[in-house]
């Protein structure tokens, strides 16, 4: 109940805030659309299937979870920075509590953020001839609901461990390092080698990977993408909650 409570404070907040609509609603859109005016341009001997929309639609829905996270961590900070934050450290509220209330909302966001990306999907499917199955998209944003939460538990920890001002380029960093070793811009698989394996040791490329065998039909590898993700997201949670029990004894003080 304390949680719900707090979800619904932090709910407000984010229906408030321009940047939840800009960032996470408007901007995986825009660059949705932009990649496919760019793919229109590469020539089909280039083999660039990278940016083809059965390939780029998920990446993007993975890509944008990354300014949910950017978000999720701007949140924190500033909330950690208010006197508001302060009172409530000394209400009956535990860690838990507090992450369980940020993490409600901040999923719905990005569900709906994903939901977003999807239907334009189908949209830009259908000028370039190429057609979704639904259930396979419905597969897909299930198939991103680990990496959502994993994301949102990156932003937890930041905004946990951070201030509002070095918390988000921490983010960047993160937001960087998922585009380009999430296989998001380039094709990882084709790659092999060293650069493969580590980019499958980190949760960024089995997210992008699953959700791309969602929204294709190919579930042969998606249990293990899925788990590592998992595991990495329980982590981060874990991890989140730790700092935070910590921050509050700091900032009580």
């Amino acid at each position: 109940m304390k949680s719900l409570i707090f979800a619904k404070r932090t709910m407000k907040e984010i229906l408030r805030d321009p940047l939840s609509y800009l960032f996470c609603l408007a901007f995986p859109l825009v660059m949705l659309l932009l990649m496919t005016v760019i793919n229109k341009s590469i020539p089909p001997e280039a083999g660039m299937k990278i940016f083809n929309i059965e390939y780029l639609a998920p990446g993007i829905a993975v890509f944008g979870l990354t300014f949910v996270m950017l978000f999720t961590c701007l949140q924190i900070s500033k909330d950690r920075s208010t006197a508001l934050m302060n009172r409530l450290y000394a209400s009956p509220m535990s860690p838990v509590d507090f992450i369980a209330g940020y993490t409600l909302p901040l999923l719905l966001l990005a569900i709906a953020q994903s939901l977003v990306c999807m239907v334009a999907a189908v949209i830009v499917g259908m000028t370039t001839d190429y057609s979704f199955a639904l259930g396979n998209l419905a597969l897909c944003i299930v198939t991103l609901v680990p990496s959502m939460l994993m994301y949102i538990a990156f932003g937890l920890l930041f905004g946990s461990l951070l201030n509002d001002k070095a918390a988000p380029g921490i983010s960047s960093i993160i937001i960087t390092a998922v585009s380009i070793l999430g296989g998001i811009w380039m094709d990882i698989d084709a790659m092999g080698g060293a650069i493969m394996k580590f980019c499958q040791a980190l949760p960024f490329y089995h997210g992008v990977n699953a959700a791309r065998m969602a929204v294709q039909g190919n579930y042969s590898n998606m249990g293990s993408s899925l788990l590592i993700v998992g595991i990495y997201g329980v982590i981060m949670y874990l991890l989140a909650v730790i700092v935070l029990r910590v921050r509050m004894k700091m900032d009580v003080k």
